[in-house]
């Protein structure tokens, strides 16, 4: 009985061993997560061209009703119709990039256990500064998100206004100067966080350096 206790003994203390090995080093999670994160933002990535090709038709849409006269009122209507669906488009796919997005931030929440973990005090301090600007990142997507959706809010107003026929310039005038405001803060977020996500990819690659982990393609934004 002993000796079966002592097989038993080892044979659990090798099996912890080789669970030790199969779940990695805390610095090989993160890396795990960090791929994950980026596969779950894939989505993202891919509705940006279909996103830019609806935001010029809509601005060609704008500019023929425009250029047209009261006299032409019916073919407003259609045109600001047409505008409405493409407002209805560019509203659907950033949803699908937000619901990209914060599968992706799910992920990454999981990353403080791991990098508590990290004994080497310069690769848990490179993982800190990379899980900060990342963290900002997601923040700054929420802004976005949520300045995009005003603009489309206040682009549907827009429409709504070109199919009164009783239109007053000054009342045209006062929505045009709200999209306009709008949309600078838009551009202005856009460009927070695409520069963030370049600092987070230099972040990324700095903790990669230090722990000696290779980064996957799988992982670049």
């Amino acid at each position: 009985m002993k000796r079966f206790g002592a097989i038993v003994i080892l044979l659990f203390s090798t099996l912890l061993i080789m669970a030790g090995c199969i779940n990695g080093s805390p610095e090989e999670k993160v890396h795990k997560i960090l791929e994950k994160t980026a596969e779950k933002e894939s989505e993202f990535n891919q509705h940006q061209e279909p996103l830019n090709d609806l935001e010029k038709k809509e601005q060609e849409q704008y500019e023929k009703i425009i250029k047209l006269g009261m006299d032409d009122y019916k073919q407003i209507v259609e045109i600001s119709d047409e505008a409405t669906k493409n407002l209805d488009q560019r509203e659907e796919i950033i949803d699908k990039e937000q619901s990209s997005m914060q599968s992706s931030k799910e992920e990454f929440d999981k990353i403080d256990v791991q990098i508590g973990k990290i004994e080497d005090e310069k690769v848990k301090k490179d993982a800190n500064e990379m899980k900060k600007v990342m963290a900002e990142r997601y923040d700054t997507y929420d802004n976005l998100y949520d300045a995009y959706q005003e603009s489309l809010a206040y682009d549907r107003e827009l429409y709504e206004l070109f199919k009164k026929e009783d239109l007053k310039m000054d009342e045209l005038q006062g929505q045009i100067k709200k999209i306009n405001t709008s949309y600078e803060k838009v551009l202005k977020t856009n460009k927070q966080f695409n520069a963030l996500t370049e600092k987070s990819n230099q972040k990324k690659e700095s903790f990669y350096d230090s722990s000696g982990i290779e980064k996957a393609d799988s992982t670049k934004e």
